[in-house]
């Protein structure tokens, strides 16, 4: 994997950050609990959500009471995570021939993060503490037994897993011996015994990702040199050296995706690119000669990154294609893959569909189906009688017929850029209404992007009669190189341009009550909440700054010791607070320092366990508002980290943040 593509892929926000230990005398917990607002003040906003709603803050944020299924290798057994009467979610198997259920993992304070299928009779899931983000790997029998962490190390976090088919082998990468770098560790998933596959000596310039082919033999692996040039090496099959394929500068794409186990080159791969073009797009390569064998897929508009193989049963052909364009798009390639897709695109129309799941012979297929209006349906799919049958509706209390659509924009910036994005309206603007406008920035900044799909957060709003703006601003991802490094070193000033310039646009199509515009997002959303009321305070009612950086210094200074090799990226994406002239900007557009120019009602909702924003970011806004006298609802928790991830905690938070909107906009 290209650096690149590990820097935007594993951080679904700006760049992971280490939680600074900054406790009070008087309490343990993480932050300053005296900042947090009372339960009484939260109660109180909540109440502001007055209404005869025909939904409830529960009908989009309570868990399914089943999700998560999945077909085991065999075709044997499914399993899927239950919710029980404490919101707790345990995984369940069931025997598909005798229709016996058991218990195989159980949830207890902790979430489990993700589990599947290792073999036909284990099962694997990742947890951490209360959100910290230092995921664990666990392996149990179906039957719950024989339960193992597969790394019991503290302090580790994991960076990648591998299975290893038709073996016991897993193969992890973490970083145990060196907290700044990761080494691949092979463990066998019965045992527990583990390995050390390769050493990474080397921090200044450190092996970024390591290249396994799929008997998890290690073929290649990735240097990042002095922070910004990454270079590939391979292993030459004849003599077992490691041979440099190419070097490249950290912003551009080339990143291996698998190997082409379908065809006899053992040198063939296939690899994502965007050398000589503006978007990524996908090639078969050699790269033993080091050269494009042929061009696979391109698309003119968005990056195309993914594909999809089958398993050995089919040699491993290429299935298909698929990228995040207007709406996400497959492309069918394998005649096999072709019959499936032409035979649910005439069952579900325009509706998205995905295989969830499949049994190794793929004659067993899990769909899951959905749109802007429907959360999920899951499906099977039998693959030799050509039928589905509906195995489980995600979310059966909202009715599509209910539901708001989404809506894809695209309009200029007022520098010129084609800027996309989505509005999701309520029917009351459909009907020609002037309805309160909801402005959301996504998390990143760098590489991440809103896509067109069901969104409980914009059908919540929408339920309460409030749109929803999502602008794929420049610097998000999937829209090209170009787009992307336009957004470069201009955090806090054109992206935030271009945010406003979509809610002009949303405004002059006529459905926006212009006095009524509140700003909203987590993450980088969160600082660009607060910079919008910086900004623009005369823009926005009011704003929700959720897990947000409100200082670039502080925010820099928390890097964990992983991300400390990146740290010549992070200057080129933010800012070089090394250079006097672009940590004066810096300073500019870090919100703490700008204060004064808050006009407008904010209220901060923080993870005590954040290890990408540290509470210190919340804590100082919160204490330098109301230090100028101007009252802060906050709101933490501290059994969360990077987002609420409990369910309680994210029932809470919306109800507190609709109050919170009904208020502003009713003064």
């Amino acid at each position: 994997m290209n650096l690149n593509s590990k820097i935007l892929g594993i951080t679904q926000v700006v760049i992971t950050s280490l939680m600074i230990n900054a406790q009070t005398k008087e309490s343990k917990l993480p932050g300053n609990p005296t900042l947090v607002s009372s339960k009484a003040t939260i109660e109180k906003l909540i109440s502001y959500d007055k209404g005869n709603f025909k939904y409830k803050v529960e009908d989009y944020f309570a868990r399914p009471k089943a999700s998560q299924f999945k077909i085991s290798p065999d075709g044997l057994y499914l399993s899927y995570k239950e919710k029980d009467k404490d919101s707790k979610n345990h995984v369940y198997v069931k025997d598909l021939k005798s229709g016996k259920i058991t218990k195989a993992l159980v949830e207890k304070d902790d979430l489990i993060r993700s589990y599947g299928w290792l073999d036909k009779k284990r099962l694997f899931y990742t947890q951490d503490k209360g959100g910290n983000e230092n995921i664990h790997l666990y392996a149990a029998d179906i039957d719950g037994k024989n339960l193992k962490d597969l790394t019991p190390f503290e302090g580790i976090t994991l960076n990648s897993v591998r299975l290893i088919k038709d073996t016991e082998f897993v193969i992890v990468s973490m970083n145990k011996n060196n907290k700044q770098i990761f080494e691949p560790y092979k463990i066998n998933f019965n045992t527990g015994e583990i390995t050390q596959l390769y050493e990474n000596k080397d921090v200044k310039s450190p092996i970024d990702d390591y290249l396994f082919d799929r008997q998890g033999n290690l073929r290649g692996y990735t240097i990042l040199e002095n922070g910004l040039t990454t270079k590939l090496f391979y292993k030459d099959l004849q003599t077992g050296k490691f041979n440099l394929v190419k070097a490249t500068d950290w912003k551009d794409t080339f990143s291996v995706i698998s190997f082409n186990d379908n065809s006899k080159n053992k040198d063939e791969v296939y690899l994502v690119t965007n050398l000589g073009s503006d978007k990524s797009r996908i090639v078969l390569y050699d790269l033993k000669k080091n050269a494009i064998i042929k061009e696979v897929y391109s698309n003119p508009t968005f990056d195309v990154s993914s594909i999809a193989q089958a398993g050995k049963s089919r040699n491993y052909e290429l299935d298909y294609i698929s990228y995040n364009g207007i709406k996400n798009e497959t492309i069918p390639v394998s005649k096999f893959y072709k019959e499936i897709h032409d035979k649910l695109t005439s069952e579900f129309g325009d509706k998205q569909f995905g295989i969830a799941s499949s049994d190794d012979k793929n004659e067993k297929l899990l769909i899951v189906v959905d749109s802007d209006k429907l959360y999920g349906k899951y499906y099977e799919y039998d693959t030799k009688t050509k039928t589905t049958k509906l195995l489980f509706d995600l979310m059966p209390q909202l009715k599509e017929e209910d539901m708001a659509e989404m809506r894809p924009i695209q309009f200029k910036s007022r520098d010129g850029l084609t800027i996309h994005g989505y509005i999701t309206l309520p029917k009351a603007a459909l009907n020609g209404e002037k309805v309160p406008l909801i402005v959301n920035p996504h998390g990143g900044p760098q590489g991440i992007r809103d896509d067109w799909g069901f969104n409980p957060e914009t059908q919540l709003f929408a339920s309460r009669g409030y749109a929803t703006l999502q602008v794929n601003f420049r610097i998000s991802g999937g829209y090209g190189k170009e787009f992307q490094t336009a957004g470069y070193k201009q955090i806090g000033r054109k992206a935030m341009d271009d945010v406003e310039d979509g809610v002009k646009y949303a405004i002059e199509q006529g459905w926006i009550d212009k006095n009524k515009v509140a700003i909203y997002g987590g993450s980088h959303g969160g600082y660009a909440t607060l910079m919008g009321l910086i900004k623009t305070p005369d823009l926005y009612s009011c704003g929700v700054d959720y897990v947000g950086v409100s200082n670039i210094f502080t925010f820099f200074d928390s890097f964990p010791e992983y991300w400390k090799p990146y740290k010549e990226m992070v200057k080129q994406i933010w800012y070089d607070l090394d250079n006097p002239e672009e940590a004066k900007i810096a300073k500019e557009v870090s919100p703490v320092f700008q204060i004064d120019k808050i006009k407008k009602p904010l209220f901060v909702v923080q993870g005590a366990n954040d290890p990408r924003v540290n509470i210190n970011e919340s804590d100082q806004i919160v204490k330098a508002l109301r230090s100028k006298g101007f009252e802060v609802p906050y709101m933490v928790k501290y059994d969360e980290g990077h987002g609420f991830g409990k369910e309680s905690n994210r029932i809470e938070f919306y109800k507190s943040m609709l109050g919170f909107f009904a208020e502003n906009f009713n003064k």
